[in-house]
């Protein structure tokens, strides 16, 4: 699955879904999608990722307690 970083518009491509839609896991294993050689794994903070639309990620991958009103 590819997400977009907020402030730089650059792609990663995630390698584990399971770790992404965790909301008690705040960063994710990712590649960077720059040039054409393949780039090594980094990590990135979940609350600093996009989709490809801009669209935020859910909530409910964010926050374990999305269900409490805030």
């Amino acid at each position: 699955m590819l997400l977009q970083i907020k402030n730089t518009h650059d792609l990663v491509k995630i390698t584990d879904i399971q770790e992404l839609i965790d909301p008690n896991v705040n960063v994710v294993h990712a590649k960077d999608q720059e040039g054409q050689e393949e780039q090594d794994m980094d990590t990135f903070e979940k609350q600093n990722l996009v989709f490809p639309s801009g669209e935020s990620l859910p909530r409910c991958w964010l926050d374990a307690n999305y269900r409490v009103a805030k």
